[in-house]
């Protein structure tokens, strides 16, 4: 090896140093927030009761689950925490379920492995997991990302077609919870992978299974504190597995609402932490781009439905949509969301998160709404 090469190689194998990651004006929220509650309290005293009156208004009694169920929310603005407020007997200690805002971890933790070089996005799923079908194998890391696998998956909930035929039910609840990735792999395909979007809690967990393949050999069982929870301090974090031991990469993350809000900030830093460039620098950027299969053709797919990499984006879809699913929120907002009104909005323009847990039943929660409400309560903050 020449004195040239191994000099470059050494350059590139040396983590971020503190200046190509500088620390935000309020430092790292490593162990808590920056508390600005009290002055912005006094500041937008309107605005955040107009907020309250649509997000805190339990309807009739709580077993009826009517109305907007909101458990919690706060509000990140340039690093400090501006608003914060808990229902239905949550508080800040208590850790909520996040459900498909899992996926955006799951996500996330695919970055931090193609920046180790434990995989590679066009690897084909069977260089690192046993798929039932061989003739998966043709799915690739890419392909999970973008929820264009092509298996013939049934995303039914609670209140769609049948629980005997519901892929995610028996994933999370029946035959599948003892081994997921056999149970996923297993499905036949409708489409050849790449060609087509559909949501698919088995497309976030298979991805999981992989990541566990190429990462517990060299971490342990732990990998996802290892790798990021521990970074982020999210203290509160916990990550239910199936009976393999593998953590369910689409639905189990629980947090706090402020734990929540350090992985938006950690995205909103462009995958920056304490000084260490924990993503690939343009990780960020390529995770909140509109993905290519949305663009061909797509399941069951709404008008608020424009994905990137397991992100949900405020984006226009090029050559098939050109509304914004939040018109009332800037373009290049991006969430994780999950089930029964789970959400945490980043909107890099307003350097801005907000986190709102909760337990939505009927249908009439707004996040475009909510979401006005909220930047309304820091406009014109320094």
């Amino acid at each position: 090896m020449s004195p040239l090469f191994l000099a470059t190689a050494l350059v590139f194998a040396q983590p971020a140093r503190a200046a190509d990651c500088p620390a935000p004006p309020n430092g790292w929220p490593t162990e808590d927030w920056p508390d600005a509650r009290a002055e912005v309290a006094a500041a937008k005293a309107a605005q955040i009761q107009a907020l309250e009156d649509y997000a805190f208004t339990l309807q009739g009694k709580d077993a009826e689950r009517k109305g907007l169920r909101t458990d919690g929310v706060v509000i990140i603005h340039k690093g400090r925490v501006v608003y914060e407020r808990y229902g239905r007997g949550f508080d800040a200690s208590k850790r909520h379920l996040s459900w498909s805002m899992s996926k955006s971890f799951t996500s996330a933790l695919v970055g931090i492995a193609e920046k180790r070089g434990a995989l590679s996005l066009d690897d084909s799923i069977c260089e690192h997991v046993k798929a039932s079908r061989q003739d998966n194998c043709a799915i690739t890391v890419r392909n999970l990302m973008e929820f264009a696998s092509g298996l013939d998956w049934r995303e039914d909930y609670e209140n769609g077609g049948s629980y005997q035929t519901s892929s995610v039910l028996a994933m999370l609840y029946g035959e599948g919870r003892r081994d997921m990735v056999s149970f996923i792999t297993a499905h036949e395909r409708s489409d050849a992978p790449g060609t087509s979007w559909r949501y698919s809690s088995g497309d976030a967990t298979l991805l999981a299974g992989v990541l566990d393949a190429v990462l517990r050999p060299e971490l342990g069982r732990d990998w996802p504190w290892v790798l990021l929870l521990d970074k982020l301090g999210m203290k509160s974090a916990t990550w239910e597995r199936d009976g393999k031991g593998v953590v369910v990469g689409s639905s189990y993350l629980h947090a706090t609402p402020r734990d929540l809000a350090k992985f938006g900030y950690f995205y909103l830093r462009n995958g920056c932490w304490a000084g260490e460039q924990i993503l690939p620098e343009d990780w960020v950027a390529r995770s909140t781009r509109v993905s290519e299969p949305i663009k061909l053709k797509s399941y069951e797919r709404g008008q608020d439905d424009v994905q990137g990499w397991q992100w949900w984006l405020n984006r226009p879809i090029p050559g098939v949509q050109t509304e914004l699913p939040f018109p009332s929120v800037p373009e290049g907002a991006f969430a994780a969301r999950g089930h029964w009104g789970q959400s945490m909005s980043i909107i890099p323009s307003k350097e801005l998160i907000v986190v709102r847990t909760a337990d939505d039943r009927d249908g009439s929660f707004s996040l475009d709404t909510f979401l006005k409400l909220a930047i309304a309560v820091v406009e014109e903050l320094p």
